[in-house]
């Protein structure tokens, strides 16, 4: 895994090799969270936005991380950790009428709220923006802005 980090952005380039090296960085990253964060999880298809979720999951100390996936059918799965885990994935949603019917907002302060398909909220928020980009073979770039 390569860092490469800008300090006066406040944003930092990871490049992966693995779906493991992915699963790692996001469990060192969420390790610091005080249980009120927002992470939005932007990429396209396949480049390992529920990874990132399963070891955001794991380093909040869910037991189970396996159990983590994309609630694309549920819209919301919830998971208790350290703090509650409103994972929530916006793949399906075409309107932005639809998102905000979801009420998610209301979780908001109550746990970490991780929000895959994040780049179709239309909205501002306080969030940590994840971005993931292919690479070659299991590559995966991966920047993280705050």
């Amino acid at each position: 895994m390569r860092i490469k980090k800008n300090q006066s952005q406040s944003r930092e380039e990871y490049v992966t090799n693995s779906e493991r090296e992915t699963f790692l960085l996001a469990k060192k990253l969420s390790q610091g969270f005080e249980g009120d964060e927002v992470v939005f999880l932007e990429g396209e298809l396949g480049t390992g936005k529920t990874v990132f979720a399963k070891g955001l999951a794991a380093g909040l100390g869910l037991k189970d991380f396996h159990q983590v996936c994309s609630p694309s059918y549920t819209l919301v799965n919830i998971y208790q950790a350290k703090f509650p885990i409103y994972h929530i994935d916006l793949y399906r949603l075409e309107k932005d009428s639809e998102i905000m019917d979801l009420g998610w907002e209301d979780y908001l302060g109550q746990g970490v709220i991780i929000v895959e398909w994040a780049e179709k909220v239309k909205f501002n928020l306080d969030a940590i923006r994840v971005t993931f980009r292919m690479g070659k073979k299991d590559q995966r770039k991966i920047i993280i802005s705050s």
